[in-house]
């Protein structure tokens, strides 16, 4: 590999003005056809072979105005009034003429009024289903609730058709700037951070516009280009980052520019590779779960990452050609380069660590095992209106809903009962009522809408509870196992469906595929690094921080988002439940940037132990010259996630905060404290491999220990002297 990317680095410094070219035509036509072609992010949300699921595709042959879209208006007058069609005629006439709308029920129809009749519920029915209603009908029927308020009249517009669709905003540009301060304090150059940043942002446009493009042809939910922005600007400064630090420390080694860029891509860039690798293998391994939505999710941030690493690979050395002197501090482009100093804080700390490398492991482990214990409770559901920012039109629909009818009237629940007959279908109905009725938790049981050859009648069943609490998860499966044994044969047939009972089989699917996610990660981690550093003992380590890292993770992220420690801090003013996909997206990602600083500390290492130096030398030398990069890496990661945590949608904030967290905890205590004290603990044996095992591992050259200057590189190369 080594060698490959040996000669790719060397062509993109020799035709560096063709390569900065080919990128821009790229970078333009691809951002030309997003304009023009682009498309707008899909809700679609299904979740095949599920009971929930199965019960809508039914519900859209047999009962279709059923299976429709509907939304929420509530409606209230001030106190010691009463809400009355007459004073509701101006906005049912006006719901009426919405985009979409083919019915509006009135609450003196639904019965939806509360006891003191001040608060009403306003049912607005779409002529087709959610996925279907178009984004013009969806952003007309939010912006009514403001539109249609009076003095004497307050209209919120609410219900599953009015979620908040996650917006990038100002807060994400915060930890932009703090990685160009960052950047510039390591390289101590401007010119070196901002080219770095330009990398970034050339393979963030590209990547992005592509997925522009793709989503007129494909359903791509309106998280999945966030999380692919998030994840494509932190790895893009990061691989730039690497290979430009490698890039100077080969100049103060005294190689030349071209063989310096050269040799900085196929050792740096080795890592770069394998670490890009891992990470677009993980995140496409959210198919696992076998949610679609979840793996577009992945394909999509996979596909920034994929664009990152072939920028940083090609365009990364053409610029570094363009660059010259400047990627260096102004005091040592005009005198001798100093060699690489050996007394830096990064040796001074892995000196530290491996003479207390004992208490170093022991206190380490049981620390972030002491972190992750709140992990144990956390509870998934997917977001609903009570997750939505204060003061926004969905969240104070909710609120007001809850307060009027109870929690659970945000998220009823559909019984769909189908029979051989309308007599046998009409009976098993009742039953069900009666069945449910004498269950906990239960508010409210009354019949709906039935098909028009009584085959198929409805049941709403109204929780005590809010939509994403355990106690209605509960209910959902105490229904479901109290409900479906009363039909009889297989002509009738019970389901719950609704939208809380897809959140519920959701997180309930999400949970399932969770271990075995994590199985397959942590086995390919073990594996790809058995390659790599062809030992078994690194990789066995390398897994076992990553669960430190995962578990310590998400046991702070279920104390500030589940349990509210310090929840007000980044503006979590109602805790409650993890987002369902949250656990396997940030195991994907970590997993990925794990293996970046594993792979780029772990294979400097291994680099001056193959090169003769003893295995404790090996390791501080491999921590030193690292440490200074791993930091800045993980603190400009750590800066651009957590610009993602001020964002108001708190499902970007629990990714965006994760995901910080996760990167500091993984750089800082697993990679450069916990791995250093344990190779020291290992000794010569961490680079121990069987005889069995060494004939059938494959031998990948990822430090660069087999690089021969190539016979035909000319030695006239003028030095640029930008």
């Amino acid at each position: 590999m080594a060698q490959l990317l040996y000669r790719l680095g060397r062509f993109s410094y020799r035709r560096r003005g063709r390569v900065v070219a080919v990128w821009a035509a790229i970078v333009v036509l691809l951002g030309l056809g997003a304009v023009v072609l682009g498309g707008s992010p899909s809700d679609k949300l299904t979740i095949p072979g599920t009971e929930a699921q199965q019960a809508l595709e039914d519900l859209r042959t047999d009962l279709p105005g059923a299976a429709n879209a509907t939304a929420t208006l509530v409606v209230q007058v001030p106190e010691g009034e009463t809400v009355t069609d007459e004073v509701l005629a101006p906005v049912l006439t006006d719901a009426a003429a919405l985009p979409g709308v083919v019915a509006v029920v009135p609450p003196s129809v639904s019965k939806a009024v509360s006891q003191d009749g001040r608060t009403g519920l306003v049912r607005v029915v779409y002529g087709t289903p959610l996925e279907d209603v178009s984004q013009e009908a969806k952003d007309a029927f939010d912006a009514f609730g403001e539109s249609a308020s009076t003095d004497a009249l307050t209209v919120v517009s609410g219900g599953e058709l009015s979620q908040a669709v996650p917006e990038i905003g100002a807060t994400e540009g915060i930890g932009v700037l703090v990685a160009a301060v960052v950047l510039v304090v390591t390289f101590g150059s401007l010119v070196a951070a901002g080219m770095t940043l330009l990398t970034a942002l050339v393979g963030l446009g590209a990547g992005m516009s592509v997925l522009l493009i793709l989503t007129s042809y494909v359903d791509i939910t309106s998280t999945a280009p966030i999380l692919a922005l998030m994840l494509g600007l932190a790895v893009g400064i990061d691989y730039a980052l690497f290979i430009s630090s490698r890039h100077r420390n080969n100049l103060a080694d005294g190689l030349d520019y071209e063989e310096s860029v050269a040799r900085a891509v196929a050792t740096a860039g080795s890592a770069v590779t394998f670490a890009g690798a891992t990470v677009v293998i993980a995140l496409a391994g959210l198919g696992i779960a076998g949610i679609p939505f979840l793996t577009t999710m992945g394909l999509a941030a996979a596909g920034t990452v994929l664009t990152a690493v072939i920028v940083a690979l090609t365009l990364l050395p053409a610029l570094l050609g363009f660059v010259g002197k400047r990627i260096l501090p102004r005091k040592q482009r005009t005198g001798a380069i100093a060699p690489n100093a050996q007394d830096g804080a990064g040796f001074r700390w892995a000196r530290g660590v491996i003479r207390f490398r004992t208490p170093v492991v022991i206190l380490g482990v049981l620390g972030l095992a002491a972190l992750a214990i709140p992990m144990l409770n956390m509870h998934l559901a997917l977001p609903d209106g009570g997750t939505a920012p204060a003061g926004s039109h969905q969240r104070v629909a909710y609120d007001l809903t809850a307060e009027s009818f109870g929690p659970g009237a945000n998220g009823p629940l559909i019984i769909v009962v189908k029979g051989d007959t309308a007599e046998s279908t009409a009976a098993l109905a009742a039953d069900v009522t009666s069945a449910i009725q004498g269950l906990g938790d239960v508010g409210v049981v009354q019949p709906g809408a039935a098909s028009e050859s009584g085959e198929t009648q409805l049941v709403t069943v109204v929780p005590n509870s809010s939509p994403s609490t355990e106690e209605t998860a509960q209910l959902v499966r105490t229904i479901r196992d109290t409900v479906q044994p009363l039909a009889d044969g297989p002509s009738e047939s019970v389901a719950v469906t609704g939208t809380t009972a897809v959140g519920v089989d959701v997180s309930a699917k999400l949970a399932a595929a969770l271990p075995i996610y994590l199985g397959v990660v942590i086995g390919l981690s073990f594996l790809l690094l058995l390659i790599a550093f062809r030992s078994w003992m690194v990789p066995l380590k390398a897994a076992f921080g990553f669960l430190l890292t995962v578990g310590a993770t998400f046991g702070i992220v279920v104390g500030v988002f589940q349990w509210g420690w310090a929840g007000g801090l980044i503006g979590i003013d109602n805790p409650g439940p993890l987002v369902s996909f949250l656990p396997i997206i940030m195991i994907g990602i970590l997993f990925g940037l794990a293996m970046d600083y594993e792979v780029f500390i772990v294979s400097r290492v291994r680099e001056e132990f193959v090169h003769g130096s003893h295995a404790t030398e090996a390791t501080i030398a491999g921590v030193g010259h690292g440490a200074r990069v791993v930091s800045a890496a993980a603190l400009i990661m750590a800066s651009v996630f957590a610009g993602f945590a001020l964002v108001d949608d708190p499902t970007i904030k629990a990714i965006g905060f994760g995901l910080a967290i996760g990167v500091l905890i993984d750089a800082f205590v697993v990679r450069m404290t916990i791995v250093p004290a344990v190779l020291a603990l290992l000794g010569d044996r961490a680079w121990s491999l069987p005889r069995w095992l060494a004939r059938v591992t494959p031998k990948v050259d990822i430090e660069g220990a087999n690089l021969r200057l190539a016979d035909d590189r000319p030695t006239e190369e003028p030095v640029p002297s930008h």
